[in-house]
């Protein structure tokens, strides 16, 4: 029993060294992923969140803290969340218009999420990608226009955990802009 519980430690620590990590380097690209968000909130469009690999349940998540609320009250944020299956890639031909941005989190999938990505740029949509230390692929068919949060680690259950932590930090940032600070 101890052993295992050393083990169970050992996850929080590595978490919590990663987010100290990756605290300095992740802030200014997601800060950028907000200000491209908000804009295509705020220029009429829409949010079209797709996770890929084991992240579509963090798509979901994030689709419901834009549509309903984070942590304070607002009017409801066009977002929706795609699903794996269907290829998301044909859901953002049916679904995507210029203006509307992708926010694309991949735990590894690979050829889906690039396939998401040339089908959001061929809508005209600007694309955020968070993804892992082996998201480089991913990366290089972003556009200049686009903004990559690249989690330096390998392990899919740390990405997954920084891709949850930079979501909320894309919801407060988008709050702070649009309702400005809140009252302690």
């Amino acid at each position: 029993m101890l052993m295992l519980e050393q083990r169970i430690q050992q996850h929080f620590f590595d978490s919590a060294d990663l987010k100290y990590q990756s605290a300095e380097s992740l802030s200014r690209p997601i800060a950028e992923a907000a200000a491209a968000l908000l804009g295509a909130i705020t220029g009429g469009g829409k949010v079209m969140v797709c996770g890929c690999g084991q992240a579509g349940a963090l798509a979901h998540h994030m689709a419901v803290l834009l549509v309903d609320r984070f942590e304070r009250e607002r009017p409801p944020l066009a977002a929706l969340a795609l699903d794996a299956e269907p290829a998301p890639a044909k859901q953002l031909q049916a679904l995507g218009h210029p203006g509307d941005a992708l926010l694309l989190l991949d735990a590894g999938a690979g050829g889906l999420a690039r396939e998401a990505v040339t089908a959001a740029h061929d809508k005209e949509m600007t694309v955020v990608a968070i993804g892992g230390a082996s998201a480089g692929d991913l990366a290089s068919v972003l556009a200049e226009t686009d903004v990559m949060i690249a989690v330096p680690h390998e392990r899919v259950a740390r990405v997954l955990e920084i891709q949850l932590l930079a979501l909320h930090c894309l919801c407060d940032a988008i709050d702070i802009q649009l309702l400005g600070e809140q009252e302690p």
